[in-house]
């Protein structure tokens, strides 16, 4: 059933995809701007501590730089990379390398799920989070947004 009388039932599914994938490149560049400027303060360099120094991938960071350095470090790649996602209206080259490097962001920080300590062993043995684990399990919705805007952003630079 595509139309019913004078209403498209079509051409609204077209309107409401495009609506939230308007929301959904946005929505990831506005929480990648949030929490990258959150890391230029010194509660969110303590709170990423744990997570950083506990990841096979990242704990040597601390070694060479100070906490706050790093933390920033953090804050300027989330920056740049929404900068980079955002340009998809004139740029889909700099959107895909921004969704690109979201993705691999997003993958290693999902990584620290396995690597800082934090299960809550109170519950009988069901695996549930502590709150570090449950902050991080957001990420697989982002991941997902990076993803789709790699995708779509490389087939409209391929066209």
């Amino acid at each position: 059933m595509r139309a019913t009388g004078a209403f498209d039932v079509g051409a609204v599914g077209n309107r409401l995809q495009a609506a939230g994938e308007f929301v959904l490149r946005y929505g990831l560049v506005l929480i990648l701007c949030w929490i990258g400027a959150m890391k230029f303060t010194a509660y969110e360099a303590e709170g990423i501590k744990p997570l950083v120094a506990n990841s096979p991938f990242m704990g040597w960071m601390y070694r060479f730089m100070g906490l706050q350095t790093v933390s920033n470090l953090f804050g300027v790649v989330e920056i740049a990379v929404a900068a980079l996602i955002a340009s998809r209206p004139v740029s889909p080259r700099a959107c895909a390398l921004g969704s690109a490097l979201a993705t691999g962001m997003f993958l290693t920080t999902l990584t620290f799920l396995f690597s800082t300590p934090g299960w809550e062993p109170s519950l009988g043995g069901f695996p549930a989070l502590s709150g570090a684990g449950g902050f991080l399990v957001k990420d697989v919705i982002l991941l997902g947004a990076a993803v789709w805007s790699l995708g779509e952003a490389l087939r409209a630079a391929a066209a």
